[in-house]
Parts: structure tokens; sequence; C-alpha cells
């Protein structure tokens, strides 16, 4: 039995110290008879020590010190509970001085959990991610002390909503962004103060490409997403390259060759470059660390039809399959052995001609499904939905969150970011970006209802409003802010090219960029409202109308403020945990609704309900629907290598019913024992959930590799006991 501290260290469960902070305020009454007595001080711990032990999970030093205070006031000695209460104020005024040294020192000393299990794909030890840490503890409490108001402050505290990313908000920062790679390499651009000119090769243009993407993820704090079909065109020109080269090295050996040999000899030197650039663009992506202490956050889209027919959609063909036999094979960890790594995240589109059995790109999405089986990516956008629901085919920003359709375009607004690509004829998504993001808990807002459907829904108008407050906020701290705090960004082409002391205001407006208003938990909310899973008919409908609510609010801010407010599935991490610890403080444990230490991310179905991969993703995509701003659908399977044509029913149906899903394999390997297979969650002697190897019993994660998706991307640093609790509920739908 733990507590965990304010410092998010965990240490044990301590009765006496409880006592000893009880005697302190009764030994300072100076009327005996106003005291309590031993017995009484030893009821009141005890009674706490028996509700620690309950609880089925950490309790916080700030929840021990509420049950003293409803214990001695319960006792009737409320001298004492007024002594108590006035000395614990006293202390946490003291406290407030030192709060923030005592999280840095968590950070420095690694003895902080929770920092140390924030984000999956941060190593805590590393020196670089402890500086950053570091930066983000002052960050926080330079938010909460001046930039926001006390009462959105208290709401994030209390899982009331989540303020997103406050540990970057200090600096006038956005969140996430399609890349327009295009321009850049086109038109040239500069990083580090230096001019980077047209490459003369793919290989060089994927170099380039790398060094961008490391740039970009230093001047932002959330995804990023480059499309190969900006490369593709760099094929021919070093096929033409090639071409010339070895022309010209056969003429001085006198050597003949007919065209169609020729032509061969040529094609296979392209068909190394293009390896050899890909494998530039993968292991540059892993190794490369950005100034936050982990390898870019970055998505690669695969998309044919982004490209005309002919020549260049070939060449992009040749890069999917080259980029997807990369992948298959993995990265090599310290001892030699092929891993799945995090990044980068790939996204491939299903289309008519390659998911048809028989069409020309068929083998691509075939090796895709290997890919997904044996390494988790890629991922899958239907072009088919993807038109029907926003009339373009366009990527994620990172993991999920979409762009809203260009409607600047149309209106005739123009390039206001003053691209050196810009096409008054194509709508315009690359160069565009999101400005952050609020969300607000469904559950928290069910429960305060008491089940009163009415109430329900006056208290999410009252949440609703504080969060397009948090929004407003949101916005605010990006307007001014001047071109110069991340050149790569807005005066080099990655979004736009302004001039130096250039405003980006006029990005902030007309639909350029979004801001998203993020939600969990429907499936709880609509649980604890109606006592049945949203997947039911009256479910699915007080869902839809939860869902309908989140919409229309976003769509009267937008037409009053021009500003494009977004419904966004919110990827919660270590907020599950906290939300869920939250939710137990305020309203104790609801079957069902708060008794676990996780809640389920956006619409999501939830990990434990029993229903097949069909009907899973036909289901949710009436959801994914509601929720423009990014989402994303999963299903849970088991090894899927030696069943590459289920993996395709699974693709086709995607393609058919869901605009973007999918599938949660494993892959994982145990450097102890050589075992490949599914390392599993077990709890230890003291409840703990920890990873286990099933051949060898390994549990030092040192020594393991496992990878699996928990938020639309992959984590391999391991994960809080909220969300691995819910890693180890999920049920297969396959």
């Amino acid at each position: 039995m733990c507590v965990m501290k304010r410092s998010g260290e965990r240490v044990p469960f301590d009765a006496e110290k409880i006592a000893g902070a009880i005697v302190k305020a009764n030994n300072e009454e100076g009327i005996v008879s106003e005291r309590l007595t031993e017995e009484q001080i030893r009821l009141i711990v005890d009674g706490i020590a028996k509700d620690a032990g309950n609880a089925g999970r950490d309790l916080s030093v700030e929840e021990i010190q509420d049950k003293v205070e409803d214990a001695l006031m319960a006792s009737g000695k409320t001298k004492v509970a007024r002594l108590y209460i006035t000395y614990r104020y006293k202390h946490n005024e003291m406290r407030k001085m030192s709060d923030i040294d005592q999280k840095i020192a968590g950070v420095v000393e690694r003895d902080n959990e929770e920092v140390k299990q924030e984000n999956s794909n941060k190593n805590p030890t590393v020196l670089s991610v402890q500086r950053d840490y570091m930066a983000g503890e002052w960050s926080r409490y330079y938010t909460d002390r001046y930039l926001l108001p006390e009462d959105i402050v208290r709401a994030h505290k209390e899982g009331v909503i989540h303020f997103h990313d406050a540990d970057y908000f200090a600096q006038h920062m956005h969140n996430c962004d399609l890349v327009n790679l295009e321009d850049m390499l086109d038109n040239g651009t500069c990083i580090s103060g230096t001019r980077i000119d047209t490459p003369h090769s793919f290989n060089t243009a994927c170099t380039v490409a790398s060094q961008i993407v490391a740039q970009v993820a230093s001047s932002q704090y959330g995804g990023q997403t480059i499309t190969m079909s900006h490369l593709a065109p760099y094929v021919d020109v070093s096929r033409q390259k090639i071409r010339r080269r070895l022309a010209s090295e056969l003429q001085a050996a006198g050597v003949e060759l007919p065209e169609d040999k020729f032509a061969v000899l040529v094609e296979k030197e392209v068909r190394k470059e293009v390896e050899s650039g890909c494998q530039t663009i993968q292991y540059q992506l892993i190794t490369l660390q950005s100034t936050n202490g982990q390898a870019p956050f970055v998505t690669v889209f695969l998309y044919l039809n982004e490209v005309p027919e002919g020549r260049t959609r070939e060449d992009l063909a040749m890069i999917i399959e080259v980029m997807l036999a990369q992948r298959i094979l993995g990265v090599k960890d310290r001892s030699g052995v092929y891993i799945a790594p995090a990044f980068p995240k790939l996204i491939y589109v299903l289309q008519e001609d390659n998911i048809t059995e028989g069409s020309k790109y068929y083998y691509l999405t075939e090796l895709a499904a290997k890919c997904t089986a044996k390494r988790l990516v890629p991922d899958y956008i239907s072009e088919k939905k993807a038109l029907e629901l926003k009339g373009d085919v366009y990527p994620c920003m990172g993991c999920r969150s979409f762009l809203t359709p260009d409607r600047f375009t149309d209106a005739g607004i123009g390039n206001i970011a003053r691209a050196a690509n810009y096409d008054e004829k194509k709508h315009k998504y690359y160069g565009r970006f999101n400005q952050g993001v609020v969300t607000i808990n469904l559950v928290d807002a069910a429960c305060s209802s008491g089940g009163d459907e009415e109430k329900f829904w006056e208290i999410m108008k009252e949440r609703l409003d504080m969060c397009h407050r948090a929004l407003r906020i949101r916005h605010e701290r990006l307007l001014g802010t001047p071109s110069d705090v991340a050149p790569i960004l807005w005066q080099d082409g990655a979004l736009a090219r302004l001039e130096p002391g250039e405003t980006i205001d006029r990005l902030l407006y007309d639909g350029y960029s979004t801001i998203s208003l993020g939600y969990a938990g429907l499936a709880e909310c609509v649980y604890y409202m109606k006592g049945v899973s949203h997947t039911s008919e009256a479910g699915k409908e007080f869902g839809i109308k939860v869902m309908q609510l989140l919409n229309d609010s976003c769509a009267a801010w937008k037409k009053a403020e021009n500003i494009d407010y977004s419904v966004y599935g919110t990827p919660l991490e270590s907020t599950t945990y906290k939300f869920a610890k939250c939710l137990q403080k305020r309203f104790g444990k609801i079957p069902g609704v708060t008794d676990r230490n996780y809640i389920t991310n956006s619409y999501h179905i939830h990990v434990t309900e029993n229903i097949d991969a069909f009907s899973k993703l036909t289901k949710e995509a009436e959801f994914q629907k509601l929720s423009p701003g990014g989402a994303i659908s999963y299903v849970e399977v088991p090894d899927m290598n030696q069943n590459i044509p289920a993996v395709m029913r699974i693709l086709r149906h995607i393609y058919d019913s869901i605009l973007y899903a999918e599938l949660n394999t494993k892959s994982d390997y145990c450097d102890v024992c050589g075992f490949d297979g599914e390392i599993r969650i077990v709890k230890d002697d003291t409840g703990k959930l920890i990873w286990q190897c099933p051949n060898c019993g390994n549990t030092d994660q040192t020594k393991m590799h496992v990878a699996r998706r928990t938020c639309g991307y992959i984590g391999t640093q391991y994960w809080n006991q909220g969300r691995t609790a819910e890693i180890a509920d999920r049920v297969l739908h396959l």
C-alpha cells in the first residue's frame, strides 16, 4: 500500500505520520476536554488506513489529508479539526514556494513516478529528456499562476477538463501540422540560417527532408506529417542523373548496350537510390533527437493518387513498396536484434485500385497488410470515406488531428501564408496547423448530474463554456507571435514564408488553422446515464446527442469568431489515469463507470466489451463522423503473421466503412531468452502491473522490447498504471 507524494514520488503508506499530524493539532488545543483521546486518534488513523487499503490504487497526500479533516469533524472535536485545517493551510502556503523545486528534484533524481511514465516515447533517465521535463515543470507553474484563470486551473487539476500541453504553454508554440515539404524542396529553404537549395537527387532530398523534420519538431510540441508524394518527383531527377552517368561510363569503356538493356540497368540503379533514400528517412527519423529529448513525432503519408498518373505515380509506388519492406525488417537494437520502431508512423491510403483483388496496386496493400501484422504499422485512411466526409483526401497531423476542409481557397482569401507553391485552383492542406487542445471529461459531467438528463445537459453547457474560454486563451496566446520565433516554420516554408517581424495572426483565422475541443470517456458517460453500452440502440442515440452537442458548440463558436473549432477524439495517455483518479476521488467507485484506473479514449467502445472487428468498426464509424477534428478506431487482434487474408478482409471493410482505422498487433522481444511473441502483463506481489516474458519469466523492462499502440501511435517506453491496466483489459476482436 503506497501513497503518491506531491512530487510524484511513490512511498509506502505510513500510519504514524498521520497520527503525528493529528497529535500536533490536538496538543495545540488549550482546553483538555476539547482534545481527542489516544483511542479516538487511533480509531481515526485505523479508519484511514482501511480506506487506503480498499481504494485499489495509490491515494495522494491531499486525499489522505481530506480524510483526516472529515474524520476530525465527524468526531465532534471541531476545534481540533479547525487547528488541523489551519496547520494544513499554513504548510500548503509554505510548500507553494518549493513545490516546483520538489518536482524538478523528482525529475533530476528520477524518483517522480508520474513524470517517468508521462510519455511512452520519452526515456526519463536521458539528460535531454530531463532538461525538457524540468522546463516543462516551470512552464506549468507559470501557466497556472499567471496565464490561466483560477477556475480553469482548478477544473484542470480536478479532472473536469484537461488543458493540454501546459508544459509548453508559457512559450508561444502551436500543436501539430502538415509540413509543406514540396515548397521547401522545390523552392529552397533555410536550416539554422543556412540556405538549402533544390536537391539534385532523391537521396539528397530524403536527407534534407529528415533535417527539416528535426528542425520542425524542435519548434512545436505536437506531431507533424510529411508525404512521400513531395519526394516522388526527385526519383526521376535521380533517374536522369543516373542515365547521364551510366551513358558516360559506358561510352568511356567503349561498351554499347541496346536501349532496353540500358533502361533495365538504369532502373536497377534507380531502385538502389530509392532504397538508400528511404533507409535514410527511416534511420534519420529514428536516430535524430529533437530538443525535447525524443525522436521527432512524425507521420509519413503514403497516397498514390496524390500525384498524377504516369511516371511519378509509378515512382511513388516504388517508394511505398520500399518503405513497407524496410519497415517489415525493422531496426536493430543495441544487441543487433530487429525490433519495431515507434516512428516514423506510416499512413497508407486504401483506394479502389489497391484494395480490389487483381487491381493494379493490390500487391502494395498485401505488403502493407504483412507490415501491419509484423510491425503494427501502417494505419489506414479510406479514400472512399475521406471524399465522402471531407471532400478531399489528406492526412492527419501527428496521430489523429485532422484539419478542417479548405474553405479559404474557395472564398478567394488567397495565399495568406505566401507559399511559393500556392495554386489557387487547388485546395491547400500542407502548411496548415493546429493551435492546441482542451478536453472535456464526459464521465465527470455525467457523474456530476447524478443521472438527471436535464441537469446533465446544463452541466455540459457550463463545461463547454469553460472549454471555450480555455481554447480562446490558447488562441490569444498565439496572437502577436512574430515569425522570428521559429524561422523554419513561419519564414522558410514549413508552414509559411512570412517576413521577419511579421506576426502569424493572419494564419489563425479563416480556417487556415484549427483549434480542437477534445473529449474523453463517451463509453462511461453513456453507461452511467443510460445503463447500457453505446453499441446498443438506446446508448447510441444518447451518445450521438452528446457528440452532436460538441459539434453544434464548435459550429457556433466558429460562426461568431471565424476560427475553425473542431471536435477531436483526445488520445489520452497519462491523462487517462489522472481522469480516473479524479473521478474516484469525487464519486467513488461506480461499477462500469469509475471502477478502473483509466477511462476510455474518445468514442471508443470499452476495451472489455466483446465485439467482433467488423461490427466494432461499423459501429464506431457512426461516431467517428461526428469527430471531424480527429479520431481513429482500432481493432485488437492476435498474431496475424500467418493469416494475411484475414488482415486483407479487415482492410477492405475499413475502405468501405470508416475514414481512419488501425489494427493493434503485437511486436515484442525478450533480450534474455530471445522470445519474440507477446510479452504479457501480470501483477507483482504488491499488486502493481508489470510486464513479464511468458517464456523465461523475465520482468526487467530494460531487457525487453515492448511496442503497443495506445493513443493512435506506438509507445515503446512503457506506461503508467492506468494505461497499463487498459492494455491488460483489452479483449480480442478477431
